[in-house]
């Protein structure tokens, strides 16, 4: 079973990582000023994973595949670790599409 886990960054933002059952990071967050958003942002993952047209498939100018996955408005909720195939990447959307509907939340901030 996944979950969300919210930690705070050096420089006083809020973030989320999914991880995978087996503590793996499939997802990560931007950086949020506010708890709030934070919290938002995890919700959003939990909505808009569940819609395959939300995934927006990569490549980087190293040629490695990664994934972004974004919000109705097209904004960027999350983005992937960037893998060694295409094979290995679309795997990885698949684990946060099982992972992020019923994920928990270890707020590691309180």
């Amino acid at each position: 079973m996944g979950k969300f886990v919210i930690t705070k960054r050096k420089n006083d933002e809020f973030q989320f990582n999914l991880k995978a059952g087996n503590g793996q990071v499939i997802l990560a967050s931007e950086g949020y000023k506010a708890k709030a958003s934070c919290e938002n942002g995890i919700e959003s993952v939990r909505r808009n994973s569940q819609d395959d047209s939300k995934f927006d498939r990569k490549e980087s100018s190293n040629g490695k595949p990664y994934f972004n996955l974004k919000a109705t408005n097209g904004q960027i909720i999350g983005n992937s670790e960037m893998y060694e195939s295409v094979a290995s990447r679309d795997n990885g959307i698949e684990s946060v599409k099982k992972n992020a509907p019923d994920a928990t939340v270890d707020d590691q901030t309180v």
